[in-house]
């Protein structure tokens, strides 16, 4: 069991990232991270982590698990990839950061929360950035 958080470089993917480290902490459970931005050029065994996403694990508080850190594929739907992930980790929860959509825009463009909301096996929290 793991609390998954799907992050990526934004106030949304901060928050979100802020909250599950406090849910990993409240629960004595793993912390799981998964990078929504791909990594660019050949497959690597240990990429290095975004100087972004390293300054902001070294910013958490202390007593919070030591995080794992993954990556989607480029070819890989978001929404698809977090649900993997999450199935993959067997997630006891997931933790996705949002940003405010238009009802017109949610139409139009999809809503990888709506979808990881509807379709994952785990329960979601859902976090929106600070403003």
């Amino acid at each position: 069991m793991t609390v998954l958080v799907a992050y990526n470089d934004s106030p949304q993917g901060e928050a979100a990232l802020h909250a599950g480290a406090a849910e990993a902490v409240r629960r004595d459970l793993p912390l799981a991270i998964f990078v929504l931005t791909p990594l660019e050029g050949p497959p690597q065994d240990d990429p290095p982590l975004p100087p972004d996403l390293a300054h902001l694990l070294d910013a958490l508080p202390a007593g919070t698990p030591a995080a794992s850190v993954t990556y989607r594929e480029s070819r890989v739907d978001p929404a698809d990839a977090i649900l993997d992930e999450a199935e993959r980790l067997t997630a006891s929860l997931v933790v996705i950061g949002s940003r405010k959509r238009s009802p017109v825009g949610k139409f139009l463009l999809g809503s990888t929360t709506q979808r990881v909301l509807l379709d994952a096996h785990a329960p979601v929290l859902v976090i929106k950035a600070k403003h």
